[in-house]
């Protein structure tokens, strides 16, 4: 190739210079038939003139692209031709003649009665890649030379099919940066890369792209780098790595196929419209590569004993488990997934602490609590037990003492789909004991023999004595007929003698007397027979 091109050079020069000789002796002839044509017209009158018709570029070159081993026209005509026409490559002359010898690629086609002379070029090659002028000699009757605008001729080069250095498998991780490489080389111009994931998005971050000469010629290696976060939507898909240039009809590609390793995708079952005492099956489902997984469950943060998989079961969902969090938890060797369900349990209203009487005096300003739990929230009413009307709505109640407001107070709690609760609390005055106690009590006709003294005492009633027969009666004595019971409850006592033998001895008046720190209350009882 290169002697080659020494030839094509030498020959080129050869011809040049032949022009340049014979353009000069046609100048000299020219001058001396000038000189005798002058001397002649001296002589002669009168004389006429010609116009000149000079030789002129019709049609210029422009700037062209061709594709590698494909043909091209350079365009050149011109009008009046009259001198010799070449062509120049970089300022390097052709020849001109027009089958041009020594490029047997390159040919001026066209005639000479039109004035063409374009340059074809077949087939093109990456050598003739430059900048070309269309040059008219100069005439011997003094017409000068010609010189078209440099057109250059782009010769564009498809680049080979890209190559992914990874391969065309990964096995990879989610959420662990992977990196993909993409070589296209030996274009003209640089060749243009795309990716395009598994799912058809065209990615446009995440990407570096760096040029460098091929072969440390015109042609262009492009290298382009992607970095991705896989993700599961990406298993067993394809990254694909698009090369194309302006000499490429369509686009090449590589193809990288992936697998992504990730931890499991878990999805729990939820369930709704709980109620107290159902059972509760909970399904849990993973979805993980590797498909080798684990199962574990909680109850808030305590981890459920048995062998449950996929599935666990609650036989008796209690209101203790109301707003529990269950949870399922799968994991493989990526890692480890979990879901929950925080559970809303319906169940009716239940006391959390029943309502407390109060003993107080009037002018004071006191408040009945009612503490009740249920879910949803239960609604409360408040009644005085002398009427039907609402006093309050809330867990509180104010009350300011006075005769009137005195007595038992109803708590109601409802919660829809579940029995009524009710529950009560009195407002008790302080005072002296006050017996209310039958004052004529009767002997059974068979059984035990009874005398009871039942008394309101608020306070607490701090004792009581029996007489009988003007005598205290001492129960601790082994040798004493009678036994006594004493029941206290919030704002009364009841004190109870029995008889262990009922003979009439003992039937006649006691004297029960009570004692509070407010004072004292003392009845006869009158035990009788029928």
């Amino acid at each position: 190739n290169e002697s080659r091109g020494v030839g094509r050079r030498t020959l080129s020069l050869i011809i040049c210079l032949s022009l340049l000789v014979t353009m000069e002796a046609k100048t000299v002839a020219a001058t001396n038939v000038t000189n005798v044509s002058s001397m002649a017209a001296s002589t002669l009158k009168p004389f006429t003139t010609t116009e000149v018709v000079y030789q002129r570029f019709a049609i210029e070159p422009m700037d062209q692209t061709a594709v590698i081993g494909s043909r091209v026209t350079l365009p050149c005509r011109v009008l009046d031709q009259k001198g010799p026409i070449q062509w120049t490559k970089d300022d390097f002359g052709l020849g001109a003649v027009r089958n041009l010898t020594g490029y047997e690629r390159y040919a001026m086609i066209g005639s000479d009665e039109e004035g063409d002379f374009s340059l074809h070029i077949h087939p093109v090659e990456l050598e003739d890649d430059g900048t070309y002028q269309c040059q008219v000699s100069p005439t011997n009757d003094g017409q000068p030379a010609l010189r078209s605008r440099f057109a250059k001729l782009s010769v564009l080069v498809p680049p080979q099919k890209p190559k992914i250095l990874q391969g065309d498998f990964l096995v990879t991780t989610e959420d662990r940066e992977l990196v993909i490489e993409c070589i296209s080389s030996a274009g003209k111009p640089p060749a243009e890369i795309t990716w395009i994931d598994g799912l058809g998005n065209v990615l446009h971050h995440g990407i570096k792209t760096t040029k460098e000469p091929y072969d440390n010629g015109p042609l262009t290696t492009v290298k382009s780098v992607l970095r991705v976060m896989p993700r599961k939507d990406h298993d067993n898909t394809t990254f694909t790595c698009q090369s194309q240039n302006m000499a490429d009809r369509s686009p090449q590609s590589a193809k990288l196929r992936v697998e992504v390793r990730y931890a499991p995708k878990v999805s729990l079952s939820k369930i709704d419209h709980i109620v107290e005492g159902s059972e509760l099956r909970f399904k849990c489902c993973a979805e993980a590569n590797p498909p080798d997984v684990e199962y574990r469950w909680f109850i808030n943060k305590k981890k459920v004993i048995g062998d449950y998989t996929t599935e666990m079961i609650i036989h008796n969902a209690t209101r203790e488990l109301h707003d529990a969090t269950v949870k399922c938890e799968v994991s493989n060797e990526v890692g480890k997934s979990e879901e929950s369900q925080t559970l809303d349990i319906r169940y009716g209203p239940q006391f959390r602490h029943p309502p407390l009487s109060v003993e107080t005096h009037f002018g004071a300003k006191e408040i009945l609590q009612c503490d009740v739990d249920g879910n949803p929230a239960p609604e409360i009413v408040w009644y005085h037990e002398d009427s039907d009307q609402i006093l309050a709505t809330s867990s509180n109640i104010s009350v300011l003492v006075n005769p009137n407001t005195v007595g038992r107070y109803y708590c109601k709690a409802r919660v829809a789909g579940f029995p009524e609760l009710t529950g009560h609390a009195n407002i008790y005055i302080r005072a002296p004991p006050s017996i209310v106690s039958q004052r004529i009590q009767y002997v059974p006709d068979e059984g035990v023999v009874k005398v009871k003294c039942t008394a309101i005492s608020v306070p607490k009633a701090e004792s009581v004595v029996w007489s009988f027969a003007g005598r205290e009666l001492n129960f601790t004595s082994n040798n004493t007929p009678f036994y006594v019971q004493e029941e206290y409850a919030a704002e009364r006592v009841v004190s109870t003698i029995t008889l262990l033998d009922p003979i009439s001895t003992y039937f006649g008046d006691y004297n029960c007397t009570v004692t509070n720190s407010y004072g004292t209350d003392s009845v006869i009882i009158k035990l009788t027979a029928h």
